[in-house]
C-alpha cells in the first residue's frame, strides 16, 4: 500500500491498524477516503489472518467528517463514490474494532468512532456532533448510539448545540474507556488487542455478537440471546479443550497484571 493511499494498513501478529491518511485536510472523509474504507472493511470481513482492528487518524485529527469542500463543489472528487454503506460494513466484520482517537472526531468522524467496539483517546481528542449546524441528519447511527452510551440528556446537549466535548469529560461520561498520553495511544490499543488475542476466538466472537445484538433489544430478549448462545457453544465446544489449562493461564495473567 502506497504512503499516499487515503487509508494506510499495517498488519502485525493478527492485528490490523488502519490509519486515515489525509492529515493536511484533518482526515476529512473525501469520496476517495470513504471508498478506501469501504473496500478495506469489505476485505476484512473474510480475512482469516486478522483478529482485531485498530482505527486511527494521521496528524492531529481522527477525522473531521465528510469533506465539505468536496460536497460544496469547491474540490472535485477524484473518483466515483462506492455506494455501499460503510456503517453496515463496519458492523458486519467479525473482528472487534478499537478506535484510537488522536484528535478531532467531528460529526461523521464522531459517528465513525461510535461504530467501533470501544474508544481509547489521547488528551487532545475532541468530539462534536455538528449535524444540526450543517443541516444534515445523522446516517451512521449517532442519534441512536450516543444516547445509549452517555444518556439521552447529555446526547441532546451535544447534538442540539454542536458544542465540543473534551477527552477528560468524554471519559467521565463513559464515551471513551480511557484517556492515555499521546505517545501511549497506539501502544495501549495494541496491548488491548493482544489481550483479546489471548482469549478463545470462537468464544470471544460469540460474546461480542450477543452483547451487540442484546444492546439493540430489551433485557429479556438479550437474556434469551445469551441462553441460546450458551447452549449452542456448549454443544459445539470440543471435549478435548483444556479448560483447566486456560483457567490457570488466566490466573497467572491476573497475578502479572496486578504486580
Amino acid at each position: 500500500m502506497s504512503i499516499d493511499s487515503p487509508v494506510l494498513r499495517t498488519d502485525h501478529d493478527r492485528v490490523c491498524t488502519l490509519t486515515l491518511n489525509r492529515p493536511k485536510a484533518l482526515n476529512a472523509l473525501s469520496t476517495a477516503l470513504r471508498n478506501a474504507l469501504i473496500q478495506t472493511f469489505d476485505s476484512l470481513r473474510s480475512d482469516p489472518a486478522v483478529d482485531v482492528v485498530i482505527l486511527t487518524g494521521a496528524g492531529r485529527a481522527f477525522t473531521v467528517g465528510l469533506d465539505l469542500k468536496e460536497l460544496a463543489g469547491e474540490r472535485e472528487a477524484t473518483e466515483s463514490a462506492d455506494t455501499r454503506d460503510l456503517a453496515q460494513l463496519m458492523m458486519a466484520i467479525p473482528q472487534p474494532i478499537i478506535a484510537a482517537v488522536n484528535g478531532f472526531a467531528i460529526t461523521g468522524g464522531f459517528e465513525l468512532a461510535l461504530l467501533c467496539d470501544f474508544i481509547i483517546a489521547s488528551p487532545s481528542a475532541q468530539f462534536a456532533d455538528t449535524h444540526a449546524r450543517v443541516g444534515v441528519v445523522p446516517g451512521w447511527g449517532l442519534s441512536q448510539r450516543l444516547p445509549r452510551l452517555i444518556g439521552i440528556n447529555r446526547a441532546k446537549e451535544l447534538s442540539l448545540t454542536g458544542n465540543y466535548l473534551d477527552a477528560a469529560t468524554a471519559e467521565r461520561w463513559g464515551l471513551v474507556n480511557r484517556v492515555v498520553p499521546e505517545d501511549e495511544l497506539l501502544p495501549t490499543c495494541e496491548r488491548l488487542a493482544r489481550d483479546m488475542l489471548s482469549a478463545d476466538p470462537t468464544t470471544r466472537q460469540a460474546i461480542r455478537r450477543i452483547m451487540d445484538e442484546g444492546w439493540m433489544t430489551t433485557l429479556d430478549s438479550g437474556l434469551a440471546l445469551e441462553r441460546a448462545a450458551n447452549a449452542d457453544h456448549d454443544q459445539t465446544r470440543k471435549p478435548s479443550e483444556d479448560l483447566a489449562g486456560r483457567r490457570g493461564a488466566i490466573f497467572e495473567r491476573g497475578r502479572t497484571q496486578s504486580s
